[in-house]
């Protein structure tokens, strides 16, 4: 299993140095239904769909009711969730008020073995340019570390079985540091200007 991440190069419009960015996001698969995860739930557990289905909605309202009272609720496997509001702050206590509540939120902090598998998990990049066409592949088969190219100058190397074809990328040396990076089609080794 590994997790899927989409590099698109976007027009980054903010911040100082605006341009074409290649900005990396998750891809999502489609969303599990909660009849899909009780029947497997039901499956792995050896009990009926019936009895999943009682168990699950009995804790989500157990869950509810406990952090809607202000509690941190553990939840078994994945960690804790509790509700948290977002409020301005103001220099008077005459002028606290529940009008300063902008947002009531809901925070969820994953258990330390989740956040351990988490980071185990090996990851897929595929690069797309600005037209959709796929221009490179990252594939981190160790484990789940990708080389940070700040750090140590590289990137994960094309997986051919002969160590050819090494795409990695060469920053621009140019003082504003925007795109014009080379993506490996050169087969002198020069950075093309």
């Amino acid at each position: 299993m590994s997790i899927k991440i989409n590099a698109r190069e976007t027009n980054v419009k903010i911040g100082k140095n605006p341009g074409f960015y290649y900005v990396m996001t998750p891809e999502l698969y489609i969303a599990l239904t909660k009849d899909k995860v009780i029947k497997e739930a039901a499956l792995r557990s050896g009990v009926s769909k019936g009895v999943m289905q009682a168990c699950w909605d009995a804790a989500g309202e157990v869950i509810k009711a406990w952090a809607t009272e202000g509690h941190s609720v553990a939840i078994p496997g994945l960690g804790t969730m509790r509700f948290t509001v977002r409020a301005k702050a103001v220099a008077n206590v005459n002028d606290v008020k529940t009008g300063l509540i902008k947002s009531r939120r809901i925070v969820f902090t994953p258990d330390t073995d989740l956040k351990e598998e988490l980071q185990a998990t090996a990851i897929q990049i595929t690069c797309y340019d600005r037209d959709g066409n796929i221009v490179k592949r990252v594939t981190s088969a160790d484990g789940g570390v990708v080389e940070d190219p700040d750090e140590n100058n590289s990137l994960t190397p094309d997986p051919s079985p002969n160590g050819e074809g090494n795409d990695s990328l060469t920053p621009d040396p140019s003082p504003n540091g925007e795109g014009n990076e080379n993506q490996g089609g050169n087969d002198d080794g020069a950075d093309e200007d």
